[in-house]
């Protein structure tokens, strides 16, 4: 029996409701100081900070799903099963960010934040190996594909070498993975683009 295929709706708004509420998740772990005026402030900075990486981090994975699943006229039931796993890793971030603060950004709680940085990037990873499965069934994967999973291969890599640098420096660490995550905040950067690549429709990449 062949394959169930559907539109796209269903699994964005899904993937949506699900992305917003691990941001609201780490936004009710922020406290209001405990010391008034500028020490205060100082004393929540570090959690201010991570907050910022994980919501930046949240938030470039959500550019980049829309981004993937755009390029997709239909889903089947392997990227279904494909996102689910994707969400899920996603959803353990807020723990991971908890878990940073209370240890005060230690060599290990640091080192634990990176492992969490390729599981999740590595869960994406399979999401982006089923869509282009489905494009290359479509005929419709392009060598724009194919550079971008090459992007997605070195920045695990990144992520892999800042696990056992955070026993030496753990702010460095968290510097690295927050500079890997950077690039992916426009999913094109250090894509190349040819006259040939094609998206869904016929259009041309610009």
């Amino acid at each position: 029996m062949p394959r169930k295929e559907s539109s796209t709706a269903r699994l964005e708004s899904f993937s949506d409701g699900v992305i917003a509420v691990i941001v609201t998740i780490m936004v009710l772990e922020l406290k209001v100081p405990t010391r008034p005026g500028w020490h205060g402030l100082q004393e929540v900075l570090p959690t201010l900070l991570v907050y910022a990486l994980s919501f930046t981090f949240t938030g470039i994975y959500w550019i980049n799903h829309r981004e993937l699943i755009d390029r997709l006229p239909h889903i089947d039931t392997i990227i279904l099963h494909a996102n689910l796993v994707f969400l899920f890793c996603l959803s353990l971030l807020p723990f991971f960010t908890r878990y940073v603060l209370e240890k005060h950004m230690d060599s290990f709680s640091v080192a634990l934040y990176g492992v969490s940085n390729v599981i999740i990037g590595g869960s994406f990873m399979l999401l982006r190996l089923a869509v282009m499965r489905r494009l290359r069934h479509a005929k419709e994967l392009a060598r724009h594909d194919t550079a971008a999973q090459t992007k997605h291969w070195i920045s695990l890599l990144v992520y892999l070498i800042a696990i056992p640098l955070a026993s030496l420096h753990p702010r460095i660490s968290l510097g690295l993975i927050a500079f890997v995550t950077s690039i992916w905040a426009v999913p094109t950067i250090g894509v190349p683009h040819h006259q040939e690549d094609v998206q869904p429709h016929g259009t041309s990449f610009r």
